[in-house]
């Protein structure tokens, strides 16, 4: 399928049929409550934030959990459950003591073992995790309140990884569940965050239900992105997964549904023209789109079958394609994102207008591509980065190659691009994603820039040079010296295509204008606390 003016006015009509679209919310809920926030988002599959980056478990871990530390809307790290913390002078040796009040949902006190145990489990997936538990001598409770890390070297950014959002929060889990080796998933859904879990009102696959947390003790400081104080200003949060896209908008009109997070590009109009209706951007920094290539299959255990996909995306068109309005797309080049610190042009000579597709056709000959078939996996929720698919297919179609589409909603996609085995085995070639661009200026935290293999981000791409120099990017003492190192793993990387890059989009989400609260956050992840809803 490829896109085509057909597509957009479909989309488009939504504005007109509102109310003429019968409601899939309605049926599950009682009569409009000031006290309870629905949205649209997507199906929330995978609920162990350890076991996935997915936005939606990772937004999922926001509301039931805490984290040691947080970042506030200037990407500065603050306390969150630690209320103080003490560093040796050989600068070896941190001590952590969590502050009063903190307790899980079960009624149970959290402890220093706790946060020992959650530590060392997100340490095994997450890119700066896996940095620290490399560093670490000892990560051990002195008392319930205070715990140490003990470390071989110094670490000069161990308070920035504990707090950072480029991979996976570090969210705090009791001990037991903790204690499950990081490749099975936790179940349990018990935090100590603002909100808990319902289990009772969550339906798979329909709609996933939190309620305030009345236990919950908020810090003091002012809400700032992640940081400071949670206060939950609502009764319940109920998420509502409603694929069909002029469904989900049709709810949002009527006032079913009080926010939705990806909204297609066609209907901003039709937001901005309803007086009931807003459009806010939740993350101004942006994200970064691109294709991810599974290295481990072929072709793309080939570079140069992965190089070609590099040269062959036409970065104006698929933007267009995919987010519509000019003024919330920009073209990109470095892997490091626009507009962070270790942004720079080396080796990217490969851009152009356009794209080009011949030399990626010559690259795919070259890589000895025989026909293999490509699949690219679509999420049919995301209307952007479904549109994206189509147009990729397309361009790979007009090249020769043997692509076609996987349609699924993004929970499917999530589950599905963990199979490393080939597509005849329920496997996976491409798929297309975002990540913030403030994140891709910290190749320690963000899995998305490793190379390690098995241990890389889904695609599990791997180059040993790469990895040399990634290495010591925390040791680097200077903003000079960790430029000029993000040139050279910057020359690398496009040699080794770990992905390729669409562009940078700063979208907006859209909510009624009875919902206000919302927070800034880096990348846009969803933040609960602080949001209110006033009567219609």
């Amino acid at each position: 399928m490829t896109i085509c003016r057909r597509t957009f006015v479909k989309a488009g009509m939504a504005a007109g049929t509102a109310f003429a679209i019968p409601s899939i919310v309605r049926a599950q809920t009682s009569p409009a409550d000031a006290r309870t926030v629905r949205m649209v988002k997507e199906d929330l599959r995978i609920y162990d934030p350890v076991a996935s980056t997915a936005n939606i478990t990772q937004e999922h871990g926001l509301a039931i959990y805490d984290t040691l530390f947080a970042l506030d809307s200037r990407f500065t790290p603050q306390p969150q459950m630690i209320e103080k913390w003490e560093v040796s002078d050989d600068k070896r040796t941190y001590t952590f003591e969590l502050r009063d009040g903190l307790g899980w949902h079960d009624g149970s006190p959290v402890t220093a073992a706790d946060c020992v145990a959650s530590i060392r489990r997100w340490g095994q997936v997450d890119a700066g995790g896996q940095l620290l538990l490399r560093r670490a001598k000892d990560i051990s409770k002195n008392d319930d309140k205070t715990f140490t890390i003990a470390l071989k070297e110094p670490l000069g950014l161990l308070i920035d990884i504990l707090a950072s959002a480029s991979g996976q929060f570090l969210f705090v889990m009791r001990e037991q569940d903790a204690n499950r080796p990081a490749t099975e998933q936790v179940t349990a859904n018990i935090g100590s965050g603002p909100f808990k879990f319902n289990e009772a009102l969550t339906k798979q696959g329909n709609v996933v239900t939190y309620d305030r947390n009345e236990k919950y003790v908020p810090r003091k400081e002012t809400p700032s992105a992640y940081a400071g104080g949670k206060i939950a200003k609502v009764d319940r949060v109920m998420w509502n997964n409603i694929a069909d896209q002029q469904t989900a908008f049709a709810a949002l009109q009527a006032g079913e549904v009080d926010f939705s997070t990806n909204v297609p590009a066609d209907l901003y109009p039709a937001v901005e023209g309803d007086p009931d209706l807003e459009l806010q951007v939740l993350n101004k920094s942006g994200n970064v789109a691109f294709v991810r290539m599974n290295c481990l299959q072929k072709p793309f255990n080939n570079i140069k079958a992965r190089q070609a996909i590099v040269l062959l995306i036409d970065q104006e068109a698929m933007l267009r394609g995919m987010y519509g309005d000019p003024k919330y797309i920009r073209t990109a080049t470095s892997m490091f994102g626009n507009d962070t610190p270790a942004s720079n042009d080396e080796n990217t000579a490969w851009f152009k207008k356009g794209g080009d597709p011949e030399k990626a056709k010559q690259l795919f000959k070259e890589a000895g591509y025989a026909g293999e078939k490509v699949v690219i996996l679509q999420p049919t929720d995301w209307a952007s980065v479904s549109n994206g698919c189509q147009l990729l297919v397309s361009a790979l179609r007009n090249i020769g190659v043997n692509a076609e589409l996987a349609p699924s909603d993004w929970g499917g996609l999530a589950t599905r691009r963990s199979n490393k085995g080939p597509v005849e085995s329920g496997g996976w070639s491409i798929f297309i994603s975002d990540w913030p661009d403030f994140a891709m200026g910290d190749p320690i935290s963000n899995v998305l820039l490793a190379a390690n293999g098995d241990k890389a981000w889904y695609g599990w791409p791997k180059n040993d040079e790469y990895e040399a120099l990634r290495a010591t990017w925390a040791n680097v003492p200077t903003s000079e010296e960790r430029k000029a190192l993000a040139r050279k793993m910057q020359k690398i990387w496009w040699d080794f295509a770990g992905y390729a890059l669409i562009g940078q989009i700063i979208a907006p989400i859209a909510h009624r204008k009875t919902l206000t609260g919302l927070l800034d956050t880096p990348g846009g992840y969803l933040a609960m606390w602080n949001m209110e809803k006033a009567s219609a």
